[in-house]
């Protein structure tokens, strides 16, 4: 399950009987799809399972402590309840998918489109949310005294317009292009890793025209890597470099200080360890598809367990967000201990919420440290 690969058959090609049911794909002829499709017909499922289990677990723990909390209080507090938000509804698309790769698409044309973009809204709005982050911390470590208002700004109004609003746009070509069909009945050409010759499958893909399938196809799988990974991923890398740049400087606090660059190191590794492969994956293979990189079986049977596998990868990310965001914040741990607990019981809901600020607001791993550098 790929969000910017797109197939499509060609029954017009002259070299193409329609009995055979035999692809002319304008390149070399694909090679080993049958291992390819055996392999992402058990590896897809299994993963996807794992970060659905852990997404929901994590991504809804968080949500229901900052429910909990009733009022999010401060600018840290609200970044992870969006954050989580995204993240959630992002794994609750996975079972979805996982079905897809295992057997077949069952469940219309209606969830088709719907599935799609939800997937794709939150994908983005989920990278995107990152660098504000990453900003929001940048302006309350480095720019501690006055810069209050300007992180209100961005995250009661500016993070609406610099991060949903453009994720919700980047769903208009699944709304266009996203539609079931029987593959075997496809007047239409694809890229499809996953299908086998003479198997009947209904799917639920990106269909573009013929004519113009490859520059679609290259052309969206480019503005992934762009809006999906280099753009939020230069925010993150210049933000959290001067943070540090920040910390190192003077010798009070040096414990906390300690503490907080090997936090903002892991967050930098983290982002760039998860989506940096599958971004390469991705562009190896555009370049593949435009012939700009020589193809030949192996390296193409290569690349497509890559994306695979860094696809799985990325993903796995959304389950990292709820540690390294709020698990890590002892204060968070100390507001979600009270929630669970307090559930059976409505006098402790009414002692925690009433609890002062200091006590209920969450903090975040990087607020850790600012608290002693800003307000």
């Amino acid at each position: 399950m790929e969000l910017d690969i797109t197939y499509t058959f060609d029954n017009s090609t002259d070299n193409m009987s329609e009995e055979s049911g035999d692809f002319d794909l304008d390149f070399q002829e694909p090679c080993g799809r049958v291992l390819s499709s055996e392999f992402n017909k058990i590896f897809l499922p299994t993963v996807y399972g794992i970060i659905f289990f852990l997404g929901v677990i994590g991504n809804g723990l968080v949500v229901v402590v900052m429910g909990y909390q009733k009022k999010v209080k401060t600018m840290t507090d609200k970044y992870r309840l969006h954050l989580s938000v995204a993240d959630l509804l992002f794994v609750l698309t996975l079972p979805f998918w996982a079905v897809d790769a295992a057997k077949s698409w069952y469940f219309g044309g209606f969830l088709c489109v719907s599935v799609h973009m939800i997937y794709t809204v939150n994908l983005y709005s989920s990278v995107l949310i990152l660098a504000f982050i990453s900003l929001d911390r940048y302006l309350a470590v480095v720019r501690a005294t006055n810069s209050q208002a300007t992180r209100k700004l961005l995250a009661s109004r500016v993070i609406y317009v610099g991060v949903w609003l453009p994720a919700a746009v980047l769903t208009v070509p699944d709304l266009v292009f996203a539609r079931v069909q029987d593959k075997g009945s496809s007047n239409f050409h694809f890229f499809d890793e996953s299908m086998e010759t003479g198997d009947s499958r209904i799917i639920c893909q990106r269909i573009y025209p013929q004519e113009t399938s490859l520059i679609w196809t290259v052309v969206f799988r480019f503005q992934h890597i762009l809006v999906g990974f280099i753009l939020p991923g230069l925010v993150i890398l210049v933000c959290y470099c001067i943070i540090i740049a920040k910390l190192s400087q003077g010798a009070k606090g040096q414990a906390l200080k300690k503490k907080a660059l090997k936090t903002t190191v892991i967050l930098i590794l983290c982002f760039f360890s998860c989506w940096l492969p599958y971004c390469v994956g991705i562009f190896l293979d555009n370049l593949m598809m435009l012939n700009v990189v020589s193809q030949s079986c192996e390296l193409q049977q290569a690349v497509e367990t890559w994306i695979s596998i860094t696809e799985a990868l990325a993903y796995f990310h959304c389950c990292l967000n709820p540690i390294l965001y709020a698990f890590l914040g002892v204060k968070f741990k100390k507001s979600a201990k009270s929630a669970l607990t307090a559930g059976s019981r409505s006098s402790q809901k009414v002692t925690l919420m009433t609890k002062k600020r200091g006590q209920i607001s969450s903090v975040s791993t990087e607020s850790e440290s600012s608290s002693v550098l800003s307000s």
